[in-house]
């Protein structure tokens, strides 16, 4: 058990701390009175030296190669029964015992050994009792909490709680799952959460260590020590499997004070706990992959976020933060279909994931009415899934790239808004009948084009005087000087004012493209009578 905890006992309530007040977590495992000149080879580590100081040495060099002995034989500390034999522990003992880490204590005289004794082999007897119990108590709330609708991330939360530590869940490529934290943690921790990924360095150092086979091939906790040179701390990590497939990891990062056997425990019952709930979304995951991966469809329909369904992307392989688009296949094919119809709508189905899974893309489908959704990420060519295919009844809409869960709703409806657009070609990028759309009256695509155009100006403090420039430009037939008059204004405060709406929406005004779509914009600002 802990030395402050040793410091709450009654016995132990007058005993003041003179040295190495820092080391107060060091491990008692058992006390021993010893008043023999040199007591270093009596004693044993994690023992608590109780001494009336009758044999204590008297120079002052003595005193220091006596402390030096004691906590090199790792004593958890040394307590002198003051004043009898001793007024106190000198200047001395007491800076050695600072640079050695060992702390030192007074107790007074008339305290008797025996009594501290006493309630501390007690205390040290009861304490494995106190695990077994504390341990499944954690055991207990953990299930509880895994027994509801619970997250990965809701059993970080409960453990982090439960043991005053931060707590990580990862795959077995380092890459993010889900985490709790109590303190900021080291440096490697903060890397790990601002890159939703363990480092390269990280990976790498616990290879070249042996750590990632051991880690690899351990059937319960381990405790990794700490590694200074890329900046980690202690932890503790329990293996998540299924079987003999190792499908993640639970670390439980060292804070203030020393790991312990309760932590080895909750990560084992951690790591079992995380390995039914995993067990559980692979169950359902099977189930929506038959009825057409439900959880992606109810999450791209929902107007809010789930955190369970969110989970449960994550772990068929989605990376939610990275930039994304929605494909829709639509057979064509009048509602409600036929048998055969959604036979045939299932088997294109299992062409798409497929073909996904042909250019290294883990197949995320969602199966709808005659509508097949699947996500693309970013870079990757919609004409290859398009040509993969090659189906003549069956055409694509595509909504733009985004980043995170809203960009993928968004880009969901941007897919969805093109349904009646498709007949333009086999592939409808949203994008490519955008401002079409505007030239038929589609007040959605109107407002996205203006939004498009001018979006990144409305959080800007001068930003309506930058976009009003850039429409007077429009208006004049983009002759600078009749700009600049008819705004009133002189030609370099037109030219600057140009330059940063320019710089600002990264437009060329020397490309045609451009030219046409600001003269768009503006004729349709003047039609509806208002600003932008």
């Amino acid at each position: 058990m802990k030395l402050r905890d040793v410091l709450g006992f009654s016995s132990l309530a007058q005993a003041r701390v003179v040295a190495a007040q820092g080391a107060l977590d060091r491990e008692v495992r058992w006390s021993h009175v010893v008043d023999l000149p040199d007591p270093a080879p009596w004693v044993r580590p994690g023992d608590l030296l109780l001494t009336t100081g009758y044999s204590w040495p008297a120079s002052e060099e003595e005193e220091r190669r006596q402390t030096r002995s004691l906590a090199q034989a790792g004593v958890a500390a040394v307590a002198l029964a003051v004043p009898k034999y001793i007024d106190r522990f000198s200047d001395a003992a007491r800076d050695e015992a600072e640079r050695a880490g060992v702390p030192l204590l007074e107790i007074p005289f008339e305290i008797p050994f025996a009594q501290i004794m006493e309630e501390l082999h007690r205390a040290i007897m009861a304490e494995p009792y106190r695990i077994i119990e504390r341990s499944e108590a954690i055991h207990r709330e953990l299930t509880r909490v895994a027994g509801g609708s619970a997250t990965l991330d809701d059993l970080a939360s409960a453990l982090a709680g439960l043991l005053g530590r931060s707590v990580t869940f990862e795959d077995p490529h380092g890459k993010l799952l889900a985490f709790a934290s109590v303190d900021e943690g080291d440096a490697v921790r903060k890397e790990t959460l601002a890159r939703a990924q363990s480092s390269d360095a990280t990976i790498g150092a616990l290879e070249r260590s042996g750590l990632a086979a051991q880690i690899r091939d351990a059937s319960g906790p381990l405790r990794i020590p700490p590694l200074p040179e890329i900046g980690m701390t202690a932890r503790v990590v329990a293996p998540i499997r299924l079987g003999a497939e190792l499908v993640g990891v639970v670390w439980i990062i060292e804070g203030k004070s020393a790991l312990s056997e309760l932590d080895h425990r909750a990560a084992e019952h951690a790591s079992i706990v995380a390995a039914m709930h995993i067990a559980h979304q692979r169950s359902l995951e099977a189930v929506e992959s038959r009825l057409g991966y439900a959880s992606l469809l109810s999450f791209l329909d929902s107007e809010s976020q789930t955190p369970l369904t969110e989970e449960r992307l994550r772990l068929l392989g989605l990376d939610v933060g990275a930039p994304h688009r929605v494909a829709i296949a639509v057979l064509d094919e009048e509602l409600p279909l036929a048998r055969e119809q959604l036979v045939e709508r299932d088997r294109i189905a299992e062409r798409i994931a497929a073909a996904l899974r042909g250019f290294g893309i883990v197949p995320l489908i969602a199966v709808s009415l005659n509508r097949i959704a699947f996500l693309l990420p970013a870079g990757a060519t919609p004409q290859l899934i398009d040509e993969s295919l090659s189906d003549e009844a069956l055409s694509i809409v595509l909504g733009r790239e985004h980043a995170g869960t809203e960009g993928l709703r968004q880009s969901y409806r941007e897919a969805l808004s093109l349904l009646t657009y498709r007949y333009r070609g086999r592939l409808c990028k949203f994008d490519d009948v955008l401002v079409p759309r505007v030239l038929s009256g589609d007040a959605k695509a109107r407002e996205t084009f203006l939004g498009d155009l001018f979006g990144a100006l409305r959080s800007r403090k001068n930003g309506k005087e930058l976009a009003s420039a850039l429409l007077a430009l429009a208006r004049h037939g983009f002759r600078f000087g009749a700009t600049a008059q008819a705004l009133g204004i002189h030609a370099n405060t037109l030219r600057y004012r140009l330059d940063r709406a320019t710089e600002i929406l990264k437009l060329d005004l020397d490309d045609p493209e451009i030219q046409f779509r600001l003269a768009l914009a503006a004729r349709l600002l003047d039609l509806e009578n208002r600003d932008w």
